[in-house]
This record gives C-alpha cells, sequence and structure tokens, in this order.
C-alpha cells in the first residue's frame, strides 16, 4: 500500500480505553493525540482519530475494515494499556496485512523493544519520545520507503534504534486537532463537565524517585508563550479546562502573564490545575489571580503525610509546608484534591492512622498504591520483587508488590479507606452540596458529574481486584534489572538532558528547584 509514489497517506490516530480510575472521577481529552493528528494533517496527510474510551472497539475495527489506513498510531501513555493495543494492533493487522502499524507514547517510551516482541509482528515500530516530531519523520520517511525508518529520531524497530528523539521546536509551533474528535461532550474531571484539555508548559524539573515526567523530559522544561496559550484557549469551546501542566505556575512571571492575558481578553472558564505544595507557597498572588479568573480546583501531590513517607517519595518539602499549603489553598475557596501513596508494607493500623488524618480535613483525598514503573528511578532501587508482571495491574490501583498484610486484607484496607473518603464528596452528599452545578449541566444535557456520584462500588471492590489478580496473563512485562542502590540518570532519560539551557526558568526559580529536590546533579 505504501510506495515511493505516494504523497499523501491515510492515517488514523487511536486512543486506548478507560482505566479503573477514570471510570469514575475523569475522562480526559486525548489531547497528545490531537496535537500527533495535527502535526500529520499539516504535513498534508489524510487524518482521523478515534477515542476508545468513548467509542467500542468494534467501531475501530469496522473503520480499519472499510477506510484501509495507511498508517495507524496507537498511544499509550499507561502501561496498563498495553494488552489491549497489542490485541486490537494484531487484530487491525488481520483487516488490513499492508497497513503500517506503530505505537507511541510516555510508557511505551522506556520499553520499546518489549513492545515489538509481544506484537509479534502485529507493530512495525515504536515511536520514542515527543510525537509530533517523531510522526511527521516516521510519514515522510515512509513516502520514500520502509528502508528510511533507520534514519527516524526516536523509531525503534526490531532491527534498529534510529537516533534519538528530538523535541518540538517550540511550543508556540502546536495547535490540537481538536476537530476530529467526535465525542467531546464527554470529556469531564469532577465537576468539570465538560472539560477540555490545554498545556502551558511541558516537562519537570524535580525527579521524584516514583515519577518518569523527569526522565522524559530529561529534566527539560519549556513553556508556551502567554500569547499563543490566550490564542489557543480562547478557540475552546467547553467551560471547563484542565491544564495537563505536570506542576503548574513553577514560575510566577509566566503565570501572572498568563493570567493577565486571559483576563484582558475578557475569556471566563473554570480550570483545574496540578501544583506542588511548595510552588503554591512561594507564587500566592499567581494562584490569587487564577482564582479570579476561574480556578475552580487544585490537585496537591503530597504524597505521604509523614516525613519518613516524604523522604522515602523524595518529595523534598516539610510536612508542616505541605500543611501550610493545604490552609492557603482553603483560603482560595476553591476545591482542593490532594493525593497520597499507599504501599505495600502498610498495616491495618497504618489505614487506620491515614483514615482517620484524611476525615479530619475537607479536602477530597485520593489514595493511590506505589508502584514501579519503567523510567522511575523505583523501577530500578525497588529491592522487593514484582509478584505480578501482568501489565494491566500496573495502574496504581491494584498492588504488583509484596503486602504486608495477606492480599485480601490489603484490598479490603484500601478500598474500605477509600470508600470512607469518598463519603464525603461522592453520592447524596455531593449532589446537596454541588446541586446548582449539577442542575446547569444536565440543562446543558451534561450528565457524567452526576453518573460519577454514584459508580463508587460498582467499581472499587475487594474481590473484583483479586479476580484480576487470578486473571490468565497474555502479555507480560519483563523484571526489572537488579536492584541498586544509585541509578546513573543518563541511562533513565528519554530526551537528551540540556542542563540549564534545557529549563525555561529564570534564576530565582531554578534555585528554587534546586533546594526543594534531593538530587546531587544531572
Amino acid at each position: 500500500m505504501i510506495n515511493s509514489c505516494i504523497e499523501q497517506m491515510k492515517f488514523l490516530a487511536v486512543h486506548p480505553s478507560c482505566l479503573m480510575y477514570s471510570k469514575i472521577y475523569l475522562r480526559l481529552e486525548p489531547l497528545g493525540l490531537e496535537l500527533v493528528a495535527a502535526a500529520a494533517r499539516r504535513a498534508g496527510h489524510t487524518v482521523r482519530l478515534i477515542d476508545l474510551q468513548c467509542e467500542p472497539q468494534q467501531n475501530f475495527l469496522r473503520l480499519v475494515k472499510r477506510w484501509q489506513p495507511d498508517v495507524i498510531a496507537f498511544s499509550v501513555n499507561y502501561l496498563a494499556n498495553v494488552p489491549e493495543v497489542i490485541d486490537l494492533a494484531r487484530a487491525a493487522r488481520g483487516l488490513s496485512p499492508e497497513t503500517f502499524i506503530c505505537v507511541g507514547g510516555h510508557s511505551v517510551s522506556f520499553i520499546p523493544e518489549e513492545i515489538l516482541r509481544h506484537a509479534g509482528g502485529g507493530v512495525d515500530c515504536v515511536l520514542t519520545g515527543e510525537g509530533e516530531t517523531a510522526i511527521t519523520g516516521l510519514l515522510d520517511a515512509l513516502t520514500q520507503g520502509r528502508a528510511n525508518l533507520k534514519h527516524v529520531p526516536g523509531c525503534v524497530t526490531l532491527n534498529h534504534r534510529g537516533p534519538p528523539p528530538a523535541f518540538v521546536q517550540s511550543l508556540d509551533d502546536l495547535s490540537p486537532a481538536r476537530d476530529l474528535v467526535q465525542h467531546r461532550h464527554k470529556y469531564f474531571i469532577g465537576q468539570l463537565d465538560p472539560a477540555a484539555s490545554i498545556e502551558f508548559s511541558r516537562g519537570c524539573p524535580w525527579d521524584c524517585v516514583f515519577c518518569s515526567a523527569w526522565t522524559f523530559y530529561g529534566r527539560n522544561y519549556r513553556v508556551k508563550t502567554p500569547e499563543r496559550a490566550v490564542e489557543e484557549l480562547a478557540q475552546i469551546r467547553e467551560p471547563g479546562i484542565f491544564i495537563v501542566d505536570d506542576v503548574a505556575f513553577i514560575q510566577a512571571e509566566h503565570g501572572m502573564q498568563l493570567g493577565e492575558a486571559i483576563a484582558r481578553r475578557g475569556i471566563r472558564k473554570r480550570y483545574y490545575l496540578e501544583t506542588r505544595g511548595d510552588v503554591l507557597l512561594r507564587n500566592k498572588e499567581v494562584f490569587r489571580l487564577w482564582k479570579r479568573l476561574g480556578m475552580n480546583t487544585m490537585f496537591l501531590g503530597l504524597e505521604a503525610i509523614d516525613e519518613e513517607g516524604l523522604k522515602r517519595y523524595r518529595k523534598r518539602v516539610t510536612l508542616s509546608k505541605n500543611f501550610e499549603a493545604l490552609e492557603f489553598a482553603r483560603s482560595l475557596d476553591i476545591s482542593v484534591a490532594v493525593n497520597i501513596i499507599a504501599d505495600p508494607s502498610w498495616d491495618r493500623e497504618r489505614f487506620k492512622v491515614v483514615r482517620d488524618w484524611c476525615l479530619e480535613i475537607p479536602e477530597v483525598v485520593n489514595i493511590s498504591i506505589n508502584t514501579p514503573y519503567p523510567g522511575t528511578e523505583t523501577w530500578h532501587t525497588e529491592s522487593r520483587r514484582l509478584t505480578t508482571r501482568d501489565y494491566r495491574l500496573f495502574d496504581i490501583q491494584h498492588t504488583v508488590l509484596p503486602t504486608k498484610l495477606p492480599l485480601p486484607e490489603f484490598y479490603k484496607e484500601l478500598v474500605d479507606t477509600q470508600r470512607v473518603l469518598s463519603r464525603k464528596h461522592l453520592g447524596w452528599a455531593a449532589l446537596r452540596d454541588c446541586a446548582r452545578i449539577v442542575a446547569r449541566q444536565l440543562l446543558r444535557g451534561q450528565t457524567n458529574f452526576i453518573r460519577m456520584l454514584w459508580k463508587f462500588d460498582s467499581v472499587y471492590n475487594p474481590e473484583l481486584q483479586l479476580a484480576d489478580h487470578r486473571q490468565p496473563v497474555k502479555y507480560e512485562i519483563s523484571l526489572p534489572p537488579p536492584s541498586v542502590t544509585t541509578v546513573q540518570r543518563g541511562t533513565l532519560y528519554i530526551h537528551e538532558n540540556r542542563g540549564r539551557t534545557g529549563r525555561q526558568i529564570d534564576h530565582h526559580t531554578e534555585e528554587f528547584v534546586n533546594t526543594t529536590r534531593m538530587g546531587v546533579g544531572d
């Protein structure tokens, strides 16, 4: 199907289905895939996008059979989606044998050869690194013949690795193909229903041991100019906006300029963002401004409620600072959500301590499970061996490490804790507190938020989680390397670490980052 005479190709971008957590609390616009699709379209190709968060797999298979795309690109940002994507790729190969099939995304960038081996010929290559440059390089090479793949930055096949992945020249050059998404009304996060997604920056300059955002981007950090960001924001129809930045408003000047530009344009939206407690305290005026602009919800990754836990996760912020940040966030009169990482070593008493603390505070508390992922330091330093290598369980809602409690008891304690916390913010209590919001949403025909209020028991169930462990395992992730005390960071990076020049922050912010991380250099 693809040969040197073809210049324009039919390109199909595919987002996999929802994970466990997103079945209740959120369903996000596939922004990364929209950016990849836009890059392919700007290069002159005919592009379609299907989001299996909103459509059944049968629709994808029918589309492949009917349209016979030249190239299919799957986005895999989460390990738990790996089995689904491999099976879909194999099915697509059977329906359209000549189609070139590739997989890209955050998670697979760390394990490209593994994905190719699992696929058994169902996937032609894995694209590592940023998708916009990778996909245009791939499509350009394919128009000249498959032999040119070895020259594509970030392209990995079973036979070769191309040059290292390349960054997009500027975030200002990117504009997502939002028009390609068929079910925009189905995207929401919490009370923001419907909600679109937008990015103002990429990367993270910190280096938390459980996270792979900084290893993917090589600790580089880039920002979109306020002018370009506001231009994009003004074109979004949805009233809710999820800011996808790993840490919002690291640099006060950029955050203020963004906010002031939005105010000048008279744009009124409701915003959900994620940041760190120490960033919040350092840049209070920025967040006060964004409250006036419509900031609705703030997510703070506290991770632990004791100093020992903070040290374990390399969150170099004191417990008192975290609590001070919570107090300030409350003063803004917005919804505050926090994350706590449950360690498999927790016993009943530890769960009780966490439950009691969480019930004393007004915030929404999410509990995720400590999970070592490829690309993180814990993948290399975690001394405990994996109890399962089933990709589907790497979703921070199942444990893949040995538990101190018997596994059924660990899940019972976990779900009991999550249920106690959810009662504050789901069901009739939430409906009472959010009656006006729900009424407005229903008048617009939006039902995502109200449906989530009663979904907890159908999703979070110890028996269901245990049953997931008993399912036949079709694809297993490779074992991590032998545990080491320290990791050579250069081996973790997907994109080249550019040092200080790779971080678009001022000198004082760079000093702040360095004093709030525990690394000893790049």
